[in-house]
């Protein structure tokens, strides 16, 4: 198959499928690159590498001048921070589920075109470099740009213009972050294609990324194993690193509180947007020492406080988490719960309410694969003028005890998951209902009656008076 080319109109409808293709293909510093010019316009034939190949920046620039020679010199270059093949095999609605896509503008700006250019495996320093490629093109100074000012710019079809818009990306806990910044990506490209059309100046539009979002480890070659002995013909680079030890607190010399995340991450609304700041690395991992002034624990009640110094546009950040322990005497037993999350930033607090979800029997740990703030939330704003509302939390992979800890390993989890999940609730619903129509229908048929009494043609018709 072909990696890169000019594309007919079958091929521009297959587009993700081709995508989805390479997919398997391994993306280590590789990101996709997109060409394609405005209607009545078409792109110069380019001969394709072979499959796999990865496109250096010596190659990339001798495309791009090959494909440009005959489009518009009005370029457009969509460049987001991470893109991976990947992205539009989970996005794009690759599988029918085409109102899923959050592709959709860039979708339509790759059928209306006459051609286009897909080279799906493009080095990230030939990306990074594709702007300087795309100056030496034109001898133009690129304008960074977005929709709005754009749409107060006047252009001039036969003036050469690099117009650059850059594009965020998310790849957080959140998996639908993810999606919902990928679909406003979109959405600013439809809107730049619609104001280019209303001008009806002819353009070149590029779209691909500065490093990919996704990076699949390469196997390892079979040079350093030794002649005599035997090994694996897949294996890999190196055994995947152990998991980093739980930020522990301890009071009196005994440790009391246990904290583990995969992920960790706070967004801030700022401006029209979200800020995101990961605090994950500042946490966790080996060398990292978090700093605890403030936590504290005893029998009923236990703080943990974890303060930041290098979150940016903060002087003072810390994270806390406040739980209490007390006996039911329903369930005849003690549970703790996570009575509050607070965020503390330069004097300012938001705080958070987790003990409707977060909580488990006192001598276990609370464990769970996703707790946020927005989707499918489990912490909700202490009241509806607290500054949370202006924030969003999520953790991925959570655990956490902050009663009865033996040493310094987590006690047995009380997992968030419930025994009857939606999908288990639905299937037996389902179940219920169609066993209810079988017995229906069994009884139905258990009803029926032969009748006692057969007409004889050859004989006189029966008579059945009214009244029997």
């Amino acid at each position: 198959m072909a990696a890169v080319g000019t594309l007919s109109h079958n091929g521009r409808k297959m587009f993700l499928v081709f995508m989805c293709v390479f997919a398997a293909v391994n993306c280590d510093d590789k990101v996709p690159l997109v060409v394609w010019a405005s209607d009545g316009f078409a792109l110069s034939p380019v001969n394709a590498p072979s499959s796999g190949h990865t496109v250096s920046v010596d190659e990339l620039g001798s495309y791009l001048t090959r494909a440009l020679s005959t489009s518009p010199h009005n370029l457009l270059l969509f460049l987001q921070d991470k893109l991976s093949v990947e992205d539009f095999t989970m996005y794009g609605g690759v599988f029918g589920n085409k109102q899923d896509s959050v592709f959709r503008n860039l979708e339509g700006a790759l059928r209306s075109a006459s051609s286009s250019l897909w080279l799906p495996s493009v080095s990230s320093t030939a990306a990074v470099s594709v702007c300087s490629l795309l100056q030496n093109q034109i001898e133009t100074a690129p304008l960074y740009m977005n929709s709005d000012t754009l749409a107060q710019l006047r252009l001039n079809a036969s003036v050469a213009a690099l117009l650059v818009f850059r594009l965020p990306y998310s790849g957080g806990a959140d998996i639908m972050s993810a999606k919902e910044v990928l679909s406003g990506n979109d959405e600013v490209i439809g809107q730049v294609i619609s104001i280019m059309k209303t001008q009806s100046v002819p353009y070149t539009a590029v779209f691909t990324a500065l490093q990919p979002s996704r990076v699949v480890e390469e196997e390892v070659s079979l040079a350093g194993h030794s002649a005599g002995s035997r090994s694996l013909l897949q294996s890999r680079r190196g055994e995947p690193p152990a998991p980093y030890p739980p930020v522990e607190f301890k009071e009196k010399g005994s440790t009391c509180i246990l904290f583990w995340a995969e992920k960790l991450v706070v967004s801030q609304y700022r401006s029209g947007k979200w800020e995101r700041y990961d605090l994950a690395p500042k946490t966790f991992g080996e060398g990292v020492t978090p700093n605890l002034d403030g936590s504290s624990c005893n029998e009923t009640h236990s703080r943990l406080v974890l303060n930041y110094e290098d979150v940016p546009s903060f002087r003072s950040f810390r994270l806390i988490f406040v739980m209490n322990q007390r006996h039911y005497k329903v369930s005849a037993r003690r549970w703790f719960a996570m009575e509050l999350l607070q965020l503390e930033y330069d004097g300012k607090k938001a705080s958070f309410n987790g003990s409707r979800h977060i909580y488990a029997p006192a001598e276990y740990s609370y464990r769970c694969a996703s707790v946020s703030s927005s989707y499918s939330p489990q912490l909700f704003p202490h009241s509806a003028k607290d500054n949370a509302n202006e924030w969003q939390i999520s953790f991925h992979d959570l655990q956490i005890q902050g009663f009865n800890v033996a040493g310094k390993d987590f006690s047995y989890a009380s997992d968030c998951a419930a025994f009857f999940t939606p999908g288990i609730w639905m299937g037996l619903v389902t179940s219920l209902l169609m066993m209810l129509v079988l017995t229906y229908g069994l009884h139905m048929i258990m009803q029926l009656r032969t009748m006692d009494r057969f007409d004889d043609p050859k004989g006189p018709a029966i008579s059945v008076p009214q009244t029997e």
